[in-house]
């Protein structure tokens, strides 16, 4: 049920709110202290108990979720969830982004067309959009490939994650 992060989603809204009112406040101060810094408060604690209230009934929904691992998978695999990696490919691979990102429009019109996904075309329909392509572009025209592929600083690759996780464990 998608009440609670549909309503956690919506309380956004009102701390983003309340954050845009402090910033106001807090610009232009003068070098002494002005009365008009009273109007923080309701704002603040009023954002404060939010965020408070949210992330405590959050801890109840994450226990109680149940993962259903091959619907995630099916909706992931729609909508051609890989093509920024193929064009991320093209780019590595020395095309303009312009360029690569037109040829992975072909390429994604052309799986509408025969009703497939980009990993299903051959390696040989893949190269007909561009001869830069080679049988390693499969490595990220998977859903893990595209996990894998973001191995940076925040990034989505297991490693990524393995050590974000790790340093806020020992932050506690």
């Amino acid at each position: 049920n998608p009440d609670v992060p549909e309503l956690a989603r919506g309380k956004t809204g009102r701390v983003t709110g309340h954050l845009m009112a402090l910033l106001t406040l807090m610009k232009a101060q003068p070098l002494a202290y002005n009365k008009d810094n009273q109007e923080d408060k309701e704002g603040l604690f009023d954002a404060a108990d939010t965020i408070r209230d949210t992330l405590t009934i959050f801890v109840d929904m994450i226990a109680g979720i149940q993962v259903k691992a091959e619907a995630m998978r099916a909706a992931a695999l729609q909508g051609f969830a890989t093509a920024t990696d193929l064009a991320d490919y093209l780019v590595k691979k020395g095309l303009p982004f312009r360029d690569a990102h037109e040829t992975v429009a072909l390429a994604v019109r052309e799986c509408e067309q025969k009703g497939c996904d980009l990993a299903d075309l051959s390696l040989e329909a893949l190269q007909a959009f561009h001869p830069s392509i080679e049988n390693d572009v499969f490595d990220v025209l998977t859903l893990e490939g595209s996990v894998a592929a973001r191995n940076h600083i925040g990034g989505t690759a297991p490693e990524r994650v393995r050590i974000e996780a790790q340093r806020l464990l020992e932050q506690n």
